[in-house]
């Protein structure tokens, strides 16, 4: 296993809920600050958007994020030459989308950056092979999406496919904060956890302790993204928002106690 895959299965494995934030790449002149922040504050590992003018997936939080970075001359190549001299002790996650993908030597640079996964949301499964060998061949994890509109055939393929953990996308629609999450996050789950021993972290809306603390409920983590990058888009410093990580990472250790605490329980009276 690599790298990511090793973390998030040893983490699961050790009883703590995964917490998975999300940085976009660039943001601000010590973007690279907020990663510290994250891991400061319990993240197990961390997104890191490359900004890309014309996302698919994104809702608009995360776009304003990207544009805003784009207009202070963010790169692919300046974005992972921070990070080549950061060295956390927290796996790296790239997301950003086909078009900044299907270069030579991509998946080596990320290694060499220190990435250890990469999740491109609008690559299909069917069309993955080539990026899947390639990441493969530089120790690079491909995270596999799944959404609630996922047929079972093809839900099969991705919890068979992906590496690292599997992405279940909570809602139909883009990235964005939400006042509740909908049941089709919980199913979602329950469907791909049955097809594969890979840790499911669930995003897309996960915006309060209260929703990290639901969703750790039926799934092995969490993503947060929009959350984060309002906060940071409204002039959040790395402190407030290791302080709003910290919360979430406390919502989700009192869940996972709970759920260990109910399954003791339940072997005890058998």
């Amino acid at each position: 296993m690599n790298v990511l895959e090793t973390r998030t299965r040893e983490t699961r494995a050790a009883g703590r809920k995964l917490l998975t934030p999300y940085v976009t790449g660039g943001i601000t002149p010590e973007w690279t600050s907020y990663l510290r922040a994250c891991a400061n504050a319990g993240a197990d590992v961390i997104e890191i958007g490359l900004p890309f003018s014309d996302p698919t997936l994104d809702g608009p939080t995360i776009q304003q994020a990207s544009d805003l970075a784009l207009r202070r001359g963010a790169t692919v190549d300046g974005i992972l030459a921070d990070l080549a001299s950061l060295h956390l002790d927290v796996p790296l996650v790239a997301m950003t989308y086909a078009n900044l993908v299907f270069r030579d030597g991509f998946c080596a640079e990320l290694a060499a950056a220190g990435i250890s996964g990469l999740i491109v949301p609008d690559v299909p499964v069917d069309e993955v092979d080539a990026l899947s060998e390639a990441a493969a061949r530089h120790g690079v994890d491909l995270v596999l999406l799944a959404a609630p509109s996922t047929t079972p055939s093809r839900l099969r393929v991705i919890a068979e496919r992906s590496r690292g953990f599997v992405y279940a996308v909570s809602v139909m629609g883009t990235t964005g904060e939400r006042r509740s999450l909908p049941e089709s996050g919980r199913t979602l789950a329950s469907s791909v956890k049955e097809l594969t021993d890979l840790p499911v972290q669930v995003g897309f809306g996960v915006s309060r302790p209260e929703h990290a603390a639901a969703v750790a409920r039926y799934a092995d983590g969490v993503i947060v993204a929009s959350a984060l990058m309002r906060r940071v888009l409204d002039g959040a410093g790395p402190e407030e928002i290791g302080t709003i990580l910290a919360r979430m990472r406390a919502a989700l250790d009192d869940q996972g106690q709970d759920g260990w605490a109910r399954s003791g329980d339940s072997r005890s009276t058998r």
